[in-house]
């Protein structure tokens, strides 16, 4: 079984025929429901739903509240590599792109994990490009083992793997996986994949059922909103993330909405996606998946990020690098990945939560062994 076959329900659906026709009745009727059906959240993602965000935006507050409390659970990036075989058109790590590549040795991950966990910080995230050759198995799961002796919780955002592996990851200490569908639009998914194994857009597409079924206990999923319209990007992305809460019963599911930033190489993206827009399609996911985490990364700015706070959003990074490395000073600096718009330390970043009323959550859960 696979999310492609819902995917595939909507390949020739009319969304601009669909958002002409919703009024100001049906958003209400959808607004009033306490669980939506795929139509009621695609209703309330149309250009008409835009003039009652006000009340969406007040229902997902309300919703967030119930189920997660005023807390947001802190997470920290770490690149361990940009070696990378792809050619994203719109990804700094592209392989065309003239950068200087580095990957970490297992002694310089170890120094990273110590001045991260330096801050308080107490999960991590660690990312690579896509290069087997520089980052294989075994070095993924010994540069999980370093990571787990330092932080509560190890997640990873690294290329595609298949179930084995995932479980390998699972069992040297990982407990969660973020992976980017980029752009659910097939046609538009193989423009921008020029070269590489990323072409591969089904295996991507079920990488999130396998990392769940290889026993990580979490998954986020999200669409680089930029590559194609972005209405319907968000639909497919609840719609994905409602499937794997359906079908991965013990896994909790996450969404993010990463906004295209600038990077190397020059990409302009065909769409641009507004901070009423953002707003609208976070409001609208909370309502759709009511108990699914909304992770903000620091690719939004600080102020708008602190906006947030009362409209979903359940998960933030803080004092991120999208350069290798980057915390302990051990390593030169390199390219990023994309550009950072909130460059505030741990610190601020908490004491910004506590001002507006919530909590930080350096930890919330251990595994049990």
């Amino acid at each position: 079984m696979s999310f492609y076959t819902y995917i595939e329900q909507y390949h020739e659906f009319d969304f601009i025929k669909f958002f002409s026709g919703v009024t100001d009745e049906a958003i209400f009727r959808s607004l009033a429901k306490d669980t939506l059906s795929s139509t009621d959240f695609l209703t309330l993602l149309s250009p008409r739903a835009s003039e009652h965000l006000e009340i969406m935006a007040h229902k997902a507050h309300r919703l967030t509240v119930q189920h997660f409390g005023r807390t947001i659970q802190l997470f920290i990036p770490l690149y361990l590599s940009n070696q990378c075989t792809n050619q994203c058109a719109y990804c700094g790590f592209n392989r065309n792109n003239s950068i200087i590549r580095n990957t970490l040795s297992l002694a310089q991950i170890e120094e990273e994990a110590v001045a991260i966990a330096a801050t308080g910080m107490r999960h991590v995230l660690f990312l690579t490009g896509e290069s087997p050759q520089h980052t294989p198995i075994s070095y993924l799961t010994a540069a999980a083992e370093i990571l787990k002796r330092h932080f509560a919780s190890v997640s990873i955002e690294i290329f595609p793997l298949d179930k084995a592996d995932y479980h390998l990851l699972q069992q040297a200490g990982v407990d969660g996986m973020t992976i980017f569908q980029e752009t659910y639009d097939e046609q538009i998914y193989r423009r921008v994949h020029l070269a590489g194994p990323k072409m591969d857009y089904r295996f991507r597409l079920d990488a999130p059922q396998r990392g769940a079924s290889a026993g990580l206990r979490a998954v986020n999923i999200g669409a680089l909103l930029g590559l194609s319209e972005p209405r319907r990007e968000i639909f497919l992305t609840g719609l994905h993330g409602r499937y794997l809460e359906f079908t991965c019963l013990d896994t909790e599911v996450s969404i993010s909405l990463p906004r295209f930033n600038e990077a190397e190489g020059n990409f302009q993206p065909e769409y641009r996606v507004d901070n009423p827009s953002f707003i609208q399609f976070m409001s609208a996911l909370r309502l759709f998946l009511p108990r699914a985490g909304i992770t903000i990364s620091t690719r939004e700015n600080a102020r708008f990020r602190d906006r947030l706070l009362y409209l979903g959003a359940t998960r933030f990074s803080a004092a991120s690098s999208t350069c290798v490395g980057g915390y302990s000073g051990s390593t030169a600096q390199q390219s990023q990945q994309f550009e950072i718009t909130d460059n505030r330390s741990v610190e601020e970043v908490v004491a910004a939560i506590i001002a507006n009323g919530y909590q930080p959550v350096f930890k919330d859960w251990d595994m049990i062994t």
